[in-house]
């Protein structure tokens, strides 16, 4: 299928809204939230999902951001949502790094030259977005900034994961097993969690090899890129997360440059900051607004 043409109306998910434009690129599927005819646009905000997730549970917030004056635009990584491959699983150690490499060039290539673009990865997503951002030269030259929620710099793997995720994908790379994600702690907001047991396009699987980029990634951001970080960076983190290890948000705001990242822990909240419980996530969408307004007039 090339890029332009439209998903086939069989595997459009009725959580993704009806209006916005849905393009696949390379067995991706993509989906934009655009603003109005004639609205002066702020920039555009492109969304990496977590694990196990789609870009349609987005939605609230790409009409938040609408209504701030940023277009909106996500992608199902791969094996999860509308995108191609098995759920959870992962053919190359480097395809989502790759598939947001696509991605950004495809929407460098689509919006106006001067619209600066914004990554925002969300847990699973937050370290793809964030190991894209260490390997480039210079980042800056595609994005004008990233904002991290929840991201999984630290997986929290117990030492028997750890000797599992070393082994695993060495022996069986393709093997996909429950990701032991419990729901009860993704957000306070029981009606949230009700809605993401539900939802037909969440899944529950991880492959050995996904498992073990997500074990690799985060440690190599931390310990090797944070301290010449170059991007500016707001990093909103939850205090009571029992899905990723807070700590490895805390030490990427130890290490980063205070001058490029803002960071703010949500001590009371749980792992999915956008979707928790009043007024949480007020005070969650407040944070980002005043770090859009200040780099972004």
């Amino acid at each position: 299928m090339s890029v332009g043409a439209p998903l086939p109306d069989a595997i459009v998910s009725a959580a993704v809204p009806a209006a916005p434009v849905r393009t696949p690129l390379g067995g991706l599927a993509l989906c934009d939230w655009p603003l109005p005819e004639g609205a002066v646009s702020r920039g555009t905000v492109l969304v990496v999902h977590g694990l196990g997730e789609h870009m349609g549970r987005y939605d609230a917030v790409a009409r938040e951001l609408n209504a701030w004056g940023f277009a909106v635009r996500a992608y199902d990584q791969y094996g999860h949502g509308h995108s191609e491959g098995p759920r959870g699983g992962l053919p190359s150690a480097t395809r989502l790094l790759d598939d947001l490499t696509a991605v950004v060039h495809h929407s460098r290539a689509t919006v106006a030259a001067n619209t600066r673009l914004v990554l925002l990865g969300h847990s699973l997503g937050g370290l793809v977005a964030s190991r894209w951002v260490s390997l480039q030269p210079r980042p800056t030259d595609s994005i004008q900034g990233l904002v991290l929620s929840s991201p999984a710099l630290d997986a929290g793997l117990n030492l028997v994961q750890k000797i599992m995720v070393a082994v695993l994908p060495h022996l069986m790379p393709n093997l996909r097993v429950g990701n032991g994600l419990n729901a009860a702690y993704l957000s306070h907001d029981l009606a949230q969690v009700a809605a993401y047991k539900a939802d037909p396009l969440v899944h529950d699987r991880i492959a050995a090899r996904l498992a073990r980029f997500i074990s690799d990634a985060g440690p190599t951001v931390l310990l090797t890129k944070a301290k010449g970080w170059t991007v500016k960076t707001l990093l909103l983190y939850a205090g009571q997360d029992k899905l990723v290890s807070p700590e490895g948000s805390r030490v990427f705001e130890a290490l980063a440059p205070a001058d490029l990242v803002d960071s703010h822990c949500f001590e009371s909240l749980y792992h999915e900051l956008f979707n928790e419980a009043e007024p949480g996530r007020t005070h969650v969408l407040a944070a980002l607004k005043r770090w859009l307004d200040q780099h972004y007039r």
